[in-house]
This record gives structure tokens, sequence and C-alpha cells, in this order.
């Protein structure tokens, strides 16, 4: 077992550097409990501790009240992504975190779905305060939560970083359009962006927001049956003459493929 004890110890301190390593390995729950109550417990050994699949809950309460430990910042973050950290210790202990240890813990696979929403309400609530760099960031990199909030930000390329986040679902991006704040520019990049305008319910979504260019609007409804087409455009923001021009345009469609071929 590699040593953990740093140099220059005196006997007793390296006494108890020994007696905590031996403990941190240790089956028995009461020397885990021991060690993650320790005073002398380090931060390196207290992630080795939290390394341990099988730490109890009990050691975990006890690493969260440790002060020697829970002010690093790894140390909480290893406590909040632990399986059996205890409710009532991760979500307080949240609040602790910054920006991107947030983002992290929404996206670590083994965290709960409680924890994870929890740190994006944090996130989201740090939106209106971070710097535009931390934004970009979290566009980029963040889960498709934080992505879709962000497609509503001021700064272009944060809007741009957020359409192409790889956690972005379909359904996301039409909820955001479907909000009266969506912005023109937002709504333009939807309209011409490879991969979303192609999509049925963004379509859809697009012909019910008030922005979309006549140009696209058009295009959009060729794909869409009149009868459904009517439906959409009875809850749709767009001008009533833009809503008349579709109409328009699909009973002519319509027309022309009902009408018999002559010879």
């Amino acid at each position: 077992m590699p040593s953990q004890i740093p140099a220059g110890q005196t006997a007793p301190d390296l006494r108890e550097a020994i007696r905590l390593e031996e403990e941190i390995h240790s089956a028995s729950p009461e020397a885990l409990l021991s060690a993650a109550s320790s005073s002398s417990l380090t931060d390196d050994l207290a992630l080795v501790l939290l390394n341990r699949a099988d730490l109890p809950a009990e050691c975990l309460v006890a690493l969260s009240k440790n002060q020697s430990v829970s002010k690093f910042r790894k140390i909480r973050m290893a406590i909040v992504e632990h399986l059996h950290t205890p409710r009532h210790v991760s979500l307080p202990m949240l609040r602790l975190l910054y920006t991107f240890d947030l983002m992290q813990v929404a996206l670590t696979p083994v965290v709960a779905a409680d924890i994870k929403r929890a740190a994006e309400e944090l996130l989201l609530a740090k939106l209106e305060t971070i710097s535009a760099g931390e934004k970009l960031t979290l566009a980029r990199r963040a889960s498709g939560r934080i992505a879709a909030e962000l497609l509503l930000a001021n700064e272009p390329r944060v809007m741009q970083a957020a359409l192409e986040n790889p956690r972005l679902t379909e359904s996301s991006v039409a909820k955001v359009l479907a909000r009266k704040n969506t912005s023109a520019a937002l709504v333009q990049a939807v309209c011409h962006h490879p991969k979303w305008s192609l999509s049925r319910d963004i379509r859809i979504a697009l012909l019910r927001n008030d922005k979309t260019p006549l140009a696209r609007a058009l295009e959009f409804a060729r794909w869409i049956p009149a009868t459904l087409l009517r439906e959409i455009l009875q809850n749709s923001r767009l001008p009533h003459k833009t809503k008349a021009c579709l109409l328009r345009e699909a009973e002519q469609s319509s027309y022309t493929q009902r009408r018999p071929a002559t010879h």
C-alpha cells in the first residue's frame, strides 16, 4: 500500500498518520468513522476515503462536518457526488460549490436525479450574475436544460454555442421558441440551422412564433398538411397577414394535389 504520509512529521504525528491510513483502508465501520471524524485527517487522505464506494452514510456526514477537510473544494465535490451521501448533506453543500462544479454535478451519471436538478436550479439562478465567458462555457458543455436557458442570452456567441450543445433536445428548443421573450436573432438562427430547422416539432414551434420570417414560414408550411396547419395557426402569434398567406398557399397546394390530371 503506497504511503500517503507527508515528510517531516514528528513521531506522534507519524503515528497518527499511520493510524489514519490504516483506518481508511479498514473494513470496520467504526474505524472508517474514526478516520472521517479525525481532526488530523488531510485532504488527500479524505479523498482516498471518499473513493470507497462502500463508505457508510455516517462517515459522509462526519466528513461534511469535519472542518479540517470540508473546506476544500474537491472534498465538497466528492461528498456531493458520493452514492451514499444523505440528501440532508448533499443539498446544503451544493450551495457552497462553484459554477463549473455545479455543472459537473448535474452531468455526473451516478448522482441522484433530484441532486442534479437542484444543481441545475442553482446554476439557473447564477446566470444573471456570471461572466460572458462562463456563460459561453456553460452553453457548450452544460446539461440540455442549462443550454436551453442560454438560448435566450443576449450575447450572440452564447446563443450560438447553446444551439450546438450536444445535450440540447428538440423538445427543449421547441419550448424556448414557444416563449414570448425569444429574440429575433434566436428565431433566425433556428430557422437556418442545419439540424434544428429540419425537425418537424421545431418547424411547428416556428410557425407559432411571431418573429419567424415569412419566407421561412412558407417553406415550413409546405411540409405540413393543410388541416394540421390550420390547427397550428389557430394558436400562432404570427401576424394576421402571414397566417392568411400561409393558408392561401396551403389551400392552393391542396387543390393542386386533388385536381385530376389532364391528358
